[in-house]
């Protein structure tokens, strides 16, 4: 598994902080932080709903080969 955030839609509300701080991290003003972009089985369900619960959609999970690019508008 491994986390994907489009910091273009990402606004900062911290809902996947709340639902999964070993994983994500949302500064106070500012956008989130991937602590573990690629996180065990055992983190799968906390994720999974900061994803289901995000308010912009800014999160994604991949379970193939991503490249690298985990990040995106970062351009």
């Amino acid at each position: 598994m491994r986390i994907v955030v489009d910091l273009d839609l990402c606004q900062g509300h911290g809902v996947c902080q709340d639902e999964a701080p070993a994983v994500f991290t949302v500064p106070k003003h500012g956008t989130v932080h991937i602590v573990d972009p690629t996180p065990g089985a055992a983190q799968r369900e906390a994720v999974e709903t900061a994803i289901r619960y995000c308010p912009t959609r800014a999160l994604s999970i991949t379970d193939g080969g991503e490249p690298d690019s985990a990040v995106k508008g970062t351009d």
